[in-house]
């Protein structure tokens, strides 16, 4: 064994590195990136030339970035997906710049984030920095090569000044598309049930890149005529960040955090006001519960880790198959919740037995990757039908009479209560449990008090389906 006292201790324990822990694709991904970045750098460092001029614009920049992040470090930086404008600061680096320049405006900015924000996972910010110098950096390449050729082109209808002008959007937009792609296949290596949809092309994060973006353009076509000009230009920034993080508080109050589906609270008030409005124009409307099948056995076979991500993948499921103008949230614990608007009792059945179809299909691993873990849900269905005056806690307590039934019938199927119907039921091909294992006398689970005659004298219809 070799003596390694004289060997720095951050190079002893690159072992325990939590870099090495992540899925190995992932970190293949996050270290490729790191050294084009690196690489980036050492080539632009050995081809450019720095004027005092320049530095002068970059410490400028810089230093508005620095105050940027103390002006809103008290707001703190959630863990997770983060979104804010600092990046303001750095368009004009990658425009006004040489490429060399735009590749380490990052480094102040996460470096500054770590030692007086939060500290986060030392990799991520390294990743960070790196998927963000390099969209800079490309974006600075595009420009300058770009310009370059306006330069000593003819006039145009336009002019230069205009072209100049949409050649810098087009830059911004090239940034914004290339950091978003490495951030998003990170976060996709990391947890494959993360929605793109929901994290990128909503309306509110679509929104604020577009605010951003055009924040930078101004203070850039700014700097470009009198550097200076960014002093004015800071408080500006800073009002839009703190205004970010307070929509961000808004809509973190309305979420489960575990699953990003609307929580409880939020739910029964949206929902109530749905309901409400059902009731006043005659639409017909359904509620659903939805709860996992025997989730204490996976919790306890697998894991709370696995169990998390269960619910972290029924909720992807609900946000795939349901229409946008639905509302899910989590109920607590692992029960879900649907209201479907502008919904009949037999549309309800069946986009309730799709969302049952489609859980039934994820595909879950155990630890290792080699061991699908079989997820099925139990769904009770209530619908408002035409001349029906139940409230949103009468809609409830039918649903829940139904999935209980569900439960009691077997497990993995939908129930449905409907003012005019009665109960019906779908019930999978391939039940959950062989039936060799279930008691033989095991007595018939009785529905909660107050439905049982709703229950009684329910008609019943069975579907078949094919759980895989």
């Amino acid at each position: 064994m070799g003596d390694t006292r004289h060997v720095p201790r951050w190079v002893r324990g690159m072992d325990s590195w939590p870099l090495w822990s992540l899925p190995r694709r992932l970190t293949v991904f996050v270290v490729t990136v790191i050294v084009l970045d690196l690489t980036a750098i050492g080539v632009a460092a050995s081809r450019t030339t720095v004027y005092v001029h320049d530095l002068g614009i970059f410490g400028l920049l810089m230093l508005c970035t620095a105050a940027s992040v103390e002006l809103s470090r008290k707001v703190g930086e959630k863990g997770g997906m983060i979104k804010d404008v600092h990046g303001v600061w750095e368009l004009p680096v990658a425009i006004l710049l040489p490429p060399l320049f735009a590749l380490l405006a990052p480094i102040p900015r996460i470096a500054l984030l770590q030692w007086r924000v939060r500290h986060a996972p030392l990799h991520r910010r390294v990743f960070s920095c790196a998927s963000i110098g390099l969209s800079l950096g490309a974006a600075s390449v595009t420009y300058h090569g770009a310009s370059a050729l306006i330069a000593v082109g003819p006039e145009g209808y336009l002019g230069r000044g205009t072209a100049w002008i949409l050649l810098m959007i087009g830059c911004a937009f090239l940034q914004l598309a290339l950091n978003k792609t490495m951030i998003m296949t990170a976060v996709k290596s990391a947890d494959p049930g993360t929605s793109i949809r929901n994290e990128v092309f909503r309306r509110e994060p679509l929104y604020n890149d577009l605010a951003e973006l055009s924040i930078a353009v101004l203070v850039t076509y700014g700097v470009a005529g009198n550097p200076l000009l960014a002093l004015p230009a800071l408080p500006v920034v800073t009002l839009l960040q703190r205004s970010l993080r307070h929509a961000q508080l808004l809509s973190e109050s309305r979420a489960d955090s575990k699953t990003g589906l609307l929580n409880a609270a939020t739910w029964e008030r949206e929902a109530a006001a749905e309901v409400a409005r059902a009731l006043r124009t005659g639409a017909p409307l359904a509620v659903a519960l939805l709860d996992l099948d025997r989730f204490k056995a996976i919790n306890d076979t697998h894991g709370h880790l696995l169990g998390d991500q269960v619910l972290r993948e029924i909720a992807g499921a609900l946000t795939s198959v349901l229409r946008d103008y639905d509302l899910a949230g989590r109920f607590g614990g692992e029960e879900f919740v649907m209201l479907l608007p502008q919904t009949r009792a037999v549309d309800a059945f069946r986009i309730a037995e799709r969302v049952r179809a489609h859980i039934s299909r994820l595909p879950i691993y155990a630890a290792g990757g080699t061991e699908r873990v079989p997820v099925t849900v139990s769904i009770g269905v209530a619908a408002l039908d035409a001349g029906s005056r139940r409230e949103l806690p009468e809609l409830l307590a039918a649903a829940d009479a139904a999935l209980y039934s569900a439960k009691a019938s077997g497990r993995n199927q939908v129930q449905m209560i409907s003012t005019s119907r009665g109960l019906s039921a779908a019930r999978p091909a391939v039940p959950d449990k062989p039936p060799a294992l279930r008691p033989a006398d095991q007595p018939a689970a009785q529905p909660p008090p107050g439905v049982a005659a709703e229950l009684g004298t329910a008609s019943t219809a069975r579907t078949s389906s094919v759980a895989v």
